[in-house]
């Protein structure tokens, strides 16, 4: 196996266990969460790139009016993503979270339809009508839409969409976004700090760390997935990503026990059956080609 393909394991594996990290932090609100993963991300990326020697590289190419516009729309829906599933999973919702990230690539593929004109296969129409069937099934069965998953599968296939129309490399787009949203986040937490209500420096040392940690946790993952992009095929890095929500199903169902009764496995195995329709449709229109890999993240 590959240096690449291992890295790229080593990162889906890593967000996989993301709801681990956040239930540590169960009693912050998701909004100071989304505070702190958004600051410590910033300075960590900032930190790398001044000791990788690249902030001239980096404000030549980021610092521009149009990687400015590119990169507020990307920094403001990776945010709410983020709130989104952090809240999620905190409130007892790490299956629906996880059932988002599985739809993701369909609704990706949907919205290069939409938005770029782009045509699909006829194989491909199969697994995306069958992943509409279940989610409605789903809805029947909550008796409410699956707005998690939805609003996550959303907010991420834009950001995805974004993404591919923007000129940076995974870390400076990275670097960038969190910069362009930092200042906000920071005002958020210094007014909840001078109000008394900041959970930094006021829940102990643990808290503290595992919130400056937030950072670390975002950056890493990064980093091993840009390694993983020189040399990932296209239709491996599409089956790799199916890695991390599937961890997460795991753990939402053995760890936190989260109720995932015969209704709901049927819903969800509608799913899996057209993300195993689409993977394979995948993996045989790409096996003889060696493509760009889009930037992917989770959580």
């Amino acid at each position: 196996m590959n240096r690449g393909i291992l890295f790229g394991i080593g990162a889906y594996v890593f967000w996989g266990f993301f709801p681990i990290y956040w239930k540590l932090l169960q009693q912050v609100s998701a909004l100071q969460l989304i505070g702190h993963r958004i600051g410590w991300s910033f300075i960590l990326l900032m930190v790398y790139v001044w000791g990788a020697r690249q902030w001239g590289d980096f404000k030549r190419n980021a610092l521009t009016s149009n990687s400015m516009k590119i990169y507020s729309v990307a920094g403001i829906l990776l945010s709410v993503n983020w709130l989104v599933y952090v809240w999620g999973v905190n409130s007892g919702f790490i299956v629906e979270t996880s059932l988002g990230y599985f739809i993701n690539p369909l609704l990706s593929v949907l919205l290069g339809v939409v938005f770029l004109r782009e045509r699909l296969r006829l194989m491909q129409w199969i697994p995306i009508s069958l992943a509409a069937c279940g989610v409605l099934y789903l809805t029947f069965v909550y008796g409410r839409l699956p707005w998690i998953a939805l609003s996550l599968a959303i907010t991420f296939g834009l950001y995805g969409f974004v993404k591919k129309l923007s000129p940076l490399s995974s870390i400076y787009g990275l670097a960038l976004e969190t910069g362009i949203v930092f200042p906000a986040a920071s005002v958020y937490l210094a007014v909840q700090g001078i109000n008394g209500a900041g959970a930094f420096l006021n829940q102990g040392v643990v808290v503290d760390l595992l919130l400056i940690g937030a950072g670390a946790v975002t950056t890493i993952p990064l980093l091993m997935f840009a390694s993983a992009l020189k040399t990932i095929p296209l239709s491996v890095a599409g089956l790799l990503q199916y890695i991390a929500p599937t961890i997460q199903f795991l753990i939402g169902i053995l760890i936190y026990k989260e109720s995932f009764d015969l209704s709901r496995l049927v819903g969800f195995g509608i799913v899996w059956l057209a993300l195993i329709l689409f993977a394979m449709e995948s993996f045989v229109a790409n096996r003889q080609s060696v493509q760009p890999i889009p930037e992917l993240g989770e959580g």
